[in-house]
């Protein structure tokens, strides 16, 4: 994965070069909201790239919580990595079956657990079936593997950690939700969440750093859209969206540029947005 931008993200020429590399393991992470009416687990079952397992994001989380996958203790993400056949020193490549969606969500759970040589699949399962690779249908069993989980604390940020940096202004807290929701016209996906945002935040939709046919933008373009909002590589930034996980697009997109000080803000608009003690701004500040 040589250069900046392959360490983080590959191609399907990429992916369809490298499938019989023994070091080599590929994980389905789709997720989809309800209103999207899409079961992840039986377009699975359905179709999926060959040798693919399937990372469960609502499962393979912090269950005890009222929030949404947030994300799991180490030794539960230790153990469900082992086994989905998932081991130390593999080289991991995520996509999902919209595009560039919740793929990006599991890329950075695996960061925050430790693992650096994880990537998305750029365009993800659209893509490749566009190009009529093969895919197959039904589970894949791996053998178990020792997988160790390193949990990086620097990459996740909870409400405490967002309302300091709200006031003293050194982390930019940026939100990926649409832009109806976030200025409160929209109404939220989940029910009891109020609309709008958090004072000081800003917004960048996680679509708009996406081309039509649902991969990343060129280099230039992604720079040019967090540049135009005031963000560069060098400025610490916390990423929210509804529930944590098209926040973790913009980090990609961060990496990506070469900025390391991107976070993701786990609870996201369910938790902020879902406390009557968290501070919200309707329409424009």
């Amino acid at each position: 994965m040589a250069g900046e931008r392959a360490q983080f993200l590959v191609s399907t020429d990429w992916l369809a070069e490298h499938m019989s590399a023994p070091d080599l393991v590929v994980v389905d992470g789709s997720w989809y909201l309800p209103p999207m009416n899409r079961d992840p687990k039986a377009e699975y079952r359905e179709n999926h790239i060959p040798g693919a397992v399937f990372f469960d994001i609502d499962e393979i989380a912090d269950t005890t919580s009222d929030l949404p996958h947030m994300l799991p203790r180490p030794e539960k993400f230790s153990s469900r990595m082992r086994k989905l056949g998932i081991g130390d020193g593999q080289r991991i490549v995520v996509y999902d079956g919209a595009g560039l969606y919740s793929a990006a969500r599991v890329w950075w759970t695996f960061r925050v657990m430790g693992v650096a040589d994880v990537a998305v699949l750029d365009g993800g399962l659209p893509k490749w079936l566009a190009e009529d690779r093969p895919v197959e249908a039904g589970p894949v069993r791996r053998q178990e593997r020792h997988f160790t989980a390193r949990l990086d604390h620097g990459a996740v940020r909870d409400a405490d950690d967002v309302l300091r940096s709200l006031k003293n202004g050194y982390e930019t807290v940026l939100d990926a939700r649409p832009a109806g929701r976030f200025a409160g016209t929209e109404p939220e996906p989940r029910e009891g969440v109020r609309g709008g945002h958090m004072p000081g935040s800003l917004n960048l939709p996680w679509d708009a750093l996406l081309t039509e046919d649902g991969v990343l933008k060129d280099n230039a373009d992604l720079k040019s859209a967090f540049e135009a909002i005031g963000v560069n590589r060098r400025t610490p930034v916390v990423t929210s969206c509804g529930s944590g996980v098209t926040a973790a697009i913009l980090v990609l997109a961060l990496q990506i540029l070469g900025n390391r000080q991107a976070s993701v803000y786990d609870g996201s608009w369910s938790e902020w947005g879902g406390r009557d003690d968290l501070p919200v701004v309707v329409g424009e500040e």
